[in-house]
């Protein structure tokens, strides 16, 4: 099996993807390659690339609120994937702090390393927006960190606050 490798245009700039027999082994801000691997690319990790693009773009186009894209973590360490499997809790334009999600996975508040554990494992997150490492902020609402840069996070958090529903009731009785 040869993995293959893509690039594609989004709003954000260019994705750079990844995907394996099984799923989408990355998706990155940075580009990294152009089309790699295509010859021997299998026909399931084509049809897994496409899917990504469809899903990226109705996602970043408003018209999706989740990718659902499968994807590969197998290179990812067991404590990684906990993390990145934990984003899940964290639904379409909600936020959770780097405390919160420590909490959510239940590590021990006697480990003062556990707060930089969580955030090492958000930063190798190896499919940006696919698993929605950007929902995670810092404790006063800071956008901290994010590997596909600060305005690519800002805008993501924009995109998925824009059709909250309104938190006041601002109609006249």
């Amino acid at each position: 099996m040869t993995a293959m490798t893509a690039t594609h245009d989004t709003p954000l700039g260019t994705l750079t993807l990844a995907a394996s027999d099984t799923g989408l082994t990355r998706c990155a801000v940075a580009p990294t390659a152009t089309d790699v691997g295509a010859g021997g690319a299998s026909p399931a990790a084509r049809a897994l690339l496409d899917r990504a693009r469809r899903e990226l773009d109705a996602y970043l186009g408003g018209e999706l609120r989740s990718v659902t894209v499968p994807v590969d973590l197998a290179d990812c360490s067991a404590f990684d994937r906990r993390v990145l499997a934990a984003l899940e809790a964290i639904g379409y334009g909600a936020t959770a702090t780097y405390a919160g999600l420590a909490a959510m996975l239940a590590l021990p508040d006697a480990d003062a390393r556990r707060l930089r554990k969580v955030g090492w494992a958000l930063a190798r997150n190896p499919v940006l927006i696919v698993v929605p490492c950007h929902r995670i902020v810092g404790s006063d609402g800071s956008l901290v960190g994010y590997a596909g840069s600060q305005a690519a996070k800002r805008a993501l958090l924009d995109l998925e606050a824009c059709d909250r529903a309104p938190q006041l009731d601002l109609t006249w009785p």
